[in-house]
């Protein structure tokens, strides 16, 4: 299957170098690396064209989540599309090879994912993160799975995530206007077409934030935004987990001895229920608040100037 890469970036001359040179020694190569970049003021582009791939530049205001992958997809040659972002690193030579193969084992994959590492330098919190979300061991869900695993069942990730794009275009790509989470999004709609989506374990990458406690609080606040706006993926696959990994979390400190991190750990599992809260609930904040308390506070002002038009 031909294979095309596609790295969405903004201000990426720190990551891309190291990561495009990661992604020529793969084991299996792409026929194509696209990036689709956000007007970056700095070497983004003068890098990617180093190394010959294909550049689209888009104007930093429209960027989408949903649309610049789409957009990107859709200009791709290959049957296999794999989105990174731009802060990731490949672990080994065979991280494409692995995510990949389900597709040769079962036509009916139609999504992929890897495992994420946390980078050394990741915060507990962090590391826990990723260990929870990503284990050791390989799964392939399908859509009688959701009573097992409740909402992780669309669970998918598009830092490191790979789709047969024939199935992308059947369900009608990613969708535009969504704060964020357009790769679990579309991965239940994937799920609702009858196809399977494929956790693969053995393809590693690094990837990790270590979000301060406010950073944390926004996030969930959007974690919120989303959920409340699709809420149909709730409905579908049922609520999300909340009690499961606060218990894992806190076990996970006692494991590493980081006792003088219990009182964060309340601190910020209590924010992070308020922020996702406020966010669930966002249609009843004012305005200038609302964007206070986002991660994503630009991808507002498209949606009060459409509530703004539709008012009129």
């Amino acid at each position: 299957m031909k294979l095309s890469i596609i790295i969405p970036t903004y201000c990426a001359e720190e990551y891309l170098d190291r990561l495009l040179k990661s992604l020529s020694v793969q084991t299996v190569k792409p026929q194509e690396v696209i990036i689709i970049d956000s007007s970056s003021p700095d070497r983004t582009v003068e890098i990617a064209n180093f190394w010959k791939a294909k550049v689209i530049v888009i104007p930093k205001q429209k960027f989408d989540h949903g649309e610049t992958r789409t957009l990107a997809g859709k200009a791709a040659n290959g049957e296999v599309l794999i989105y990174i972002t731009q802060d990731v690193m490949p672990c080994d030579e065979k991280a494409i090879e692995n995510l990949i193969k389900p597709f040769y084992q079962d036509k009916k994959v139609g999504a992929t994912f890897g495992r994420q590492i946390p980078y050394p330098d990741a915060t507990l919190f962090a590391k826990h993160l990723r260990l929870y979300n990503y284990p050791d061991k390989s799964y392939v869900k399908s859509l009688k799975d959701k009573e097992k695993y409740g909402l992780k069942t669309c669970f998918c990730s598009n830092s490191f995530a790979a789709y047969r794009k024939s199935v992308l275009e059947e369900v009608g790509w990613f969708k535009s206007g969504l704060i964020f989470g357009e790769d679990m999004h579309v991965a239940a709609k994937i799920l609702l077409k009858g196809y399977k989506i494929a956790y693969v374990a053995e393809a590693k990458v690094y990837h990790s934030h270590s979000y301060t406690v406010w950073q944390e609080f926004k996030r969930y606040f959007d974690i919120g935004v989303f959920h409340k706006r699709e809420n149909w993926i709730l409905k579908e696959f049922g609520k999300a987990e909340g009690g499961r990994y606060v218990k894992s979390e806190f076990k996970y400190l006692l494991k590493n001895g980081a006792y003088h991190l219990i009182p964060e750990f309340f601190i910020r599992n209590i924010l992070k229920f308020l922020g996702y809260k406020l966010g669930y609930n966002y249609d009843k904040l004012p305005k200038s608040l609302i964007k206070k308390l986002s991660m994503h506070s630009f991808w507002w002002d498209k949606v009060f100037e459409c509530r703004n038009k539709y008012e009129r």
